[in-house]
């Protein structure tokens, strides 16, 4: 990939996705940031401009990824990469006891997300001749654990896709990995857990700087993994 790079980043907005912006904009990278919660999104980008754009968009909705991949394009003349962090994770029923919906809202955020926005950013990576597309997964993917029957089977489809996708890509120059963290040290974790020591979750910065890496020109023979990065949890 030349530098500057345009990078586009889902989950701009929150607190992983602003401190992979952060990162990404340090090292001089053009960036398409993408969330719903448009009044956040507008907070990142403003600190960041000029070479920022915000894009409002559904990581579900195949045509609102689609114009915010041309957007981008537009703007910077090309796409480089592809930094999915946008997902969720819930708590849930029993594994016998999943309802339908809390199975669809898991799969959709965490894994037909990743394939909505795979199919916008894909025709685009092609046309700049190859690039990355990284997608933050979890170390929970590995196993089952109770109460989150949906959100691991989510995670653990999304690695699989990742792994797909990178089978398809590769040999396009076009390398395809995630991020695979433990509990990430965010102000809604630990609201969540207050009583717990949050010195060894892992920082935001650290997975941000996992991503750049991903992303970067040095990961170009890096394809299907799943870097699990897991503090001291």
């Amino acid at each position: 990939m030349n530098q500057p790079a345009t990078v586009l980043i889902t989950g701009a907005a929150g607190a992983l996705g602003r401190a992979a912006a952060q990162a990404f904009h340090a090292r001089g990278d053009r960036l398409c940031l993408v969330d719903r919660e448009g009044d956040a999104l507008a907070t990142v980008a403003d600190a960041l401009s000029p070479d920022c754009l915000a894009c409002v968009a559904d990581v579900c909705d195949g045509d609102a990824m689609a114009r915010a991949v041309e957007a981008a394009v537009q703007r910077f003349g090309r796409l480089d990469a592809l930094v999915h962090v946008a997902g969720g994770f819930e708590m849930g029923e029993a594994s016998h006891a999943i309802s339908r919906e809390s199975w669809q809202r898991m799969m959709d955020l965490n894994a037909w997300s990743f394939v909505v926005c795979a199919g916008a950013a894909v025709p685009a990576l092609r046309a700049a001749g190859g690039g990355r597309i990284v997608a933050v997964t979890a170390r929970a993917a590995a196993r089952g654990e109770a109460h989150k029957g949906a959100y691991v089977a989510a995670k653990s489809a999304l690695q699989r896709l990742v792994e797909s996708l990178s089978a398809e890509l590769r040999g396009e120059g076009i390398a395809v990995n995630s991020i695979a963290p433990s509990l990430i040290d965010t102000p809604a974790n630990r609201a969540a857990m207050p009583d717990a020591d949050h010195a060894r979750w892992v920082s935001t910065d650290a997975l941000a700087g996992c991503l750049l890496f991903l992303a970067s020109e040095a990961a170009r023979d890096v394809h299907g993994q799943h870097l699990v990065v897991d503090g001291l949890v």
